[in-house]
C-alpha cells in the first residue's frame, strides 16, 4: 500500500534544558500528549536542519527537512518569499525580505519585528514608503505583519552582500549591523551605497508617520537582508517519485519554499503566524488535504517568534497549543489509518537565552506503518538521540515517512 505522511512542523521548538525548569527543556516541560505518543509508539532521532557555512534561518532549515538541498539551491530569503506573493521577479532583480524593524534613539536594534505590528499598520507604513520612495529602481511590497519586501531593479545591483539577520541582532549597535559587499564588483558597492542611503531616509519618514505616533516599539526602520535572485528549486513530484506534496503555513518564507517546488500552498483564512493563528483551521485543511496528497507539511510558526522574544511563559504556552490544537486532533481525526505517517520535529532550535537559531540537530520522532517502536517514551530533545532512527539529514526524512 502507498504511504502517506503528514509531518507536524514545530518553527524554533528546540531549546536547551533551563535551571528555572528543573533541568528540563521547555519542550520536555510542557504537556504535549500528542507529541510524546507519535515518539512512544513510533521511534526517534535527531535531524540536521543547518548545514555549515548556510544563514541560520527558517529557509534553510525548511529546505532540508523537505530534502531540497539548500547545499546546492539556497536563493535567499527575499525571492523565496517574492515567490510566494506571486511577484515574477525579472532576471536584473533581486529581491530582498524587508523587516519593519524597531531601533532606539541612541542607535541599537531593540525589535525585529516592531512589536509584532499588525498587518494593517505594516501595509501602511509599506504602502507609504513605495508612495516615497518607489522608482524605477526600487520597489516595496507588503507582506505579514513585520516581514515585507523589497525588490531593488537594474543591471547596477548585486545580490552577493553580507547582512545581519535582524532576529539574531537584537539590541546590539546600529552601526555594528551595517550591510556590506561580499565581493570586489562595482555593484556590490553600490548596492550597499543605495541601500545605506535608502535606509536613513526611510528611518526619518517613518519616525514621522502617523501609524507610529504613541507605539512603544515602532515600526522605524526597514531592514533589508537575505537578497537572492530568481529561484530554481527541484520540483517536489519529480524528486519524490510522483509523489504530490501540500503545505499548510502562515508565513510567506514556508508558501515560497512549496510554490518554488511545485508544492501546493494551501491558504487558510486566519492564518497569522502568531498564538492568535487559526489552529482549527488549519487541522481542517489538513485532514482534508491527506485525501488528495501524499504528504502534507503543516507548518506552525507561533513557538519560533515566541523564542525570539525571550519569552519562556509564551514558548510554554505556545509548544502546548499547537501539541492541542494541531498535532492531537489531526492524530484523532487519523486514527486507525493504516496508510498514514506521521512525524514531529522543530526546523531549528532557538535557545530562549539567546534568543537567536542555533544549529544543534533538532529531535525528531515518526509513527505509523513505515516505523517500528523503539523504546523512547516521550518527544525531547535528550531522549531523541537514542532512538532507533539514528541522524537523518537529506531526503531521508521525507523518503521514510513516504516508503520509498
Amino acid at each position: 500500500m502507498k504511504q502517506k505522511a503528514i509531518i507536524f512542523l514545530a518553527d524554533g521548538m528546540a531549546d536547551d534544558p533551563l535551571v528555572e525548569l528543573g533541568g528540563k527543556t521547555p519542550l520536555e516541560y510542557a504537556n504535549t500528549p500528542g507529541m510524546d505518543k507519535i515518539a512512544s509508539l513510533g521511534c526517534s532521532g535527531t535531524f540536521k536542519t543547518l548545514p555549515e557555512g548556510l544563514p541560520t534561518s527558517s529557509d534553510v532549515a525548511n529546505m532540508s527537512v523537505l530534502g531540497f538541498c539548500p547545499e546546492k539551491n539556497y536563493p535567499g530569503r527575499g525571492p523565496i518569499e517574492a515567490t510566494a506573493q506571486g511577484i515574477t521577479l525579472g532576471p536584473d532583480d533581486v529581491a530582498w525580505r524587508c523587516n519593519l524593524v524597531y531601533a532606539s534613539e541612541d542607535g541599537f536594534l531593540r525589535d525585529y519585528s516592531a512589536g509584532h505590528i499588525s498587518e494593517a499598520d505594516a501595509a501602511a507604513l509599506m504602502q507609504a514608503l513605495q508612495k516615497k520612495f518607489g522608482s524605477d529602481e526600487v520597489t516595496f511590497y507588503s507582506g505579514v505583519s513585520y516581514r515585507n519586501l523589497l525588490v531593488l531593479h537594474g543591471k547596477r545591483f548585486s545580490d552577493k552582500v553580507n547582512y545581519f539577520k535582524p532576529d539574531s541582532s537584537q539590541d546590539m549597535r546600529l552601526d555594528e549591523l551595517y550591510l556590506s559587499p561580499a565581493d570586489d564588483s562595482r555593484e556590490a558597492a553600490d548596492t550597499v551605497a543605495f541601500l545605506r542611503d535608502l535606509e536613513e531616509k526611510a528611518a526619518a519618514f517613518l519616525a514621522a508617520h502617523p501609524v507610529n505616533a504613541g507605539k512603544a516599539s515602532p515600526g522605524n526602520r526597514i531592514w533589508p537582508w537575505s537578497p537572492g535572485r530568481r529561484p530554481a528549486l527541484p520540483a517536489f513530484s519529480a524528486q519524490y517519485a510522483g509523489r504530490k506534496g501540500a503545505i499548510i503555513s502562515a508565513v510567506d518564507v514556508i508558501k515560497g519554499i512549496g510554490r518554488c517546488s511545485d508544492m501546493t500552498v494551501i491558504e487558510v483564512p486566519g492564518a497569522t503566524g502568531f498564538l492568535d493563528t487559526n489552529y482549527k483551521g488549519k487541522t481542517e485543511a489538513a485532514l482534508k488535504a491527506i485525501e488528495d496528497f501524499d504528504l502534507v507539511y503543516l507548518h506552525v510558526e507561533a513557538i519560533d517568534e515566541c523564542s525570539h522574544m525571550g519569552d519562556l511563559k509564551l514558548k510554554l504556552q505556545a509548544i502546548e497549543a499547537f501539541d492541542q490544537n494541531i498535532v492531537t486532533p489531526v492524530l484523532e481525526g487519523l486514527a486507525g489509518r493504516d496508510d498514514v505517517n506521521f512525524a514531529v520535529l522543530p526546523d531549528h532550535p532557538v535557545p530562549i537565552k539567546l534568543r537567536q537559531h542555533t544549529t544543534t540537530p533538532v529531535p525528531l520522532a515518526a509513527m505509523g506503518p513505515g516505523f517500528v517502536r523503539d523504546g523512547i517514551t516521550a518527544f525531547s530533545e535528550q531522549l531523541s538521540p537514542g532512538g532507533s532512527l539514528g541522524a537523518l539529514n537529506g531526503d531521508q526524512l521525507v523518503r521514510k515517512v513516504l516508503g520509498l
